[in-house]
């Protein structure tokens, strides 16, 4: 009986010591000359003034995470605010995603064959310059061309270029209606010249879905 307790709580500690030792982590860095606040979901968010960074570990097997940068945000001493772009709920520290536009780096961790998968979206519009990339050598993506002035102008907003789901909200461009019902459009096809390796709408899987080996580390520009 001893020994059998004595397994199960090496048992279970292996366990949590494999869990704690392959944690992911994502050093997010603004390169940029104005203050980006930071967010993560999961992992709150940070302000973040040219040239600061944000080391933040995120657990195995978190899938549907995102970080992104908000802008022109204000916050009292409790955190409470708002931002003109990226806003969750107008806190600091975020809780869930953020509001239209931003560009996202999107990740799923210790996925089936040992990968991690990681993209850049645009599906909810663009923001801020990205690059979102392995510490070790893997894959870099990147997303830096200059959207926000070249927006098309049915989805110009103060900050941002919006994605047209936001604008339009219909299947042609928010795919609502299951896999294979819809593809690229104009707009799409604005978002995927300028920036070839990210999500420009929904089912854009074949191009902007990339994956490393589960254990990586990364990292997350700002204005690369």
């Amino acid at each position: 009986m001893k020994f059998t307790q004595t397994l199960l709580i090496v048992v279970l500690f292996s366990s949590l010591h494999l869990t704690f030792t392959s944690a992911a982590n994502f050093n997010i860095i603004n390169q940029c000359t104005y203050t980006v606040w930071a967010a993560a979901s999961p992992g709150g968010g940070r302000r973040l003034d040219q040239g600061q960074s944000w080391s933040l570990d995120v657990a195995p097997g978190t899938t549907n995470a995102r970080i992104w940068g908000r802008t022109n945000c204000n916050f009292d001493a409790n955190g409470q605010g708002q931002c003109q772009t990226g806003d969750c709920n107008g806190r600091l520290e975020c809780q869930g995603y953020g509001k239209p536009p931003n560009t996202l780096a999107e990740f799923a961790l210790n996925q089936p064959n040992n990968l991690d998968y990681i993209d850049i979206s645009n599906v909810d519009g663009f923001n801020i310059p990205m690059e979102f990339s392995s510490v070790t050598p893997c894959r870099v993506i990147r997303c830096s061309a200059p959207i926000v002035d070249q927006c098309p102008t049915e989805l110009r907003t103060p900050g941002g270029c919006n994605n047209p789901c936001t604008v339009f909200n219909t299947n042609e461009y928010c795919c609502t209606n299951g896999p294979g019902s819809c593809g690229p459009t104009n707009f799409s096809r604005f978002f995927k010249d300028r920036c070839p390796d990210a999500y420009s709408y929904p089912q854009d899987d074949p191009t902007s879905l990339f994956t490393c080996p589960s254990g990586t580390n990364y990292r997350v520009v700002f204005c690369p």
